[in-house]
């Protein structure tokens, strides 16, 4: 299950409006509508206001990784961290994020089925983006860009910024970003 499905069955289970979750996470009605319906993605600052108002920890959103012991993560034992319903899959390249400041993804971006509207966002922290395989198109501070395979982009992320496969063909990034949003030092891995 997605993100906004999930989203939309804790919001269901508690009987709480999508004009009262955008109230009280100042996100726009729209915005979550699309959202819950798989057409867009979120923050992980705007998750965590989400998180909080539906009384879950951030992890509930996640299927992580198993906390292992070792330093190492052979390309084989990769496992899949989030996927976005017809728009990327995201796996994880550590073998545990518990006390860790980066967090360090493999992603795959699939083509955009149309040219939809990107929603930029921004949120605390800095982002490291290293293009593999694929064109690209990253929006930053308004501004759009096509990046290529070597390419890199680093930047502060509270610069509102996004980005688009408009290709035919997959594009794979690795992407290392702080805060790690993911793991909270006073809850278990699993809550």
């Amino acid at each position: 299950m997605d993100i906004g499905m999930k989203i939309k069955k804790l919001r269901v289970e508690k009987g709480i409006t999508l004009k009262v979750l955008g109230a009280k996470s100042e996100l726009s009605v729209g915005f979550l509508s699309q959202l819950e319906r798989g057409l867009t993605t979120i923050a992980v600052d705007s998750l965590e206001r989400i998180a909080e108002i539906l009384d879950v920890h951030l992890t509930y959103f996640f299927d992580y990784p198993v906390k292992r012991k070792d330093k190492i993560l052979r390309s084989y034992e990769q496992e899949i961290f989030d996927i976005e319903e017809g728009s990327s899959i995201n796996y994880c390249l550590s073998t545990n994020l518990e006390d860790k400041q980066l967090v360090p993804r493999l992603i795959e971006l699939l083509p955009q089925k149309s040219k939809e509207e990107i929603i930029p966002y921004m949120h605390e922290g800095e982002e490291f983006v290293y293009i593999l395989e694929g064109i690209l198109t990253i929006y930053i501070d308004g501004e759009s860009y096509d990046v290529y395979p070597g390419d890199s982009i680093h930047m502060n992320s509270n610069v509102t910024h996004n980005w688009a496969n408009y290709t035919n063909k997959k594009v794979k990034l690795l992407a290392v970003n702080t805060p790690n949003n993911f793991y909270n030092k006073n809850k278990d891995y699993h809550e």
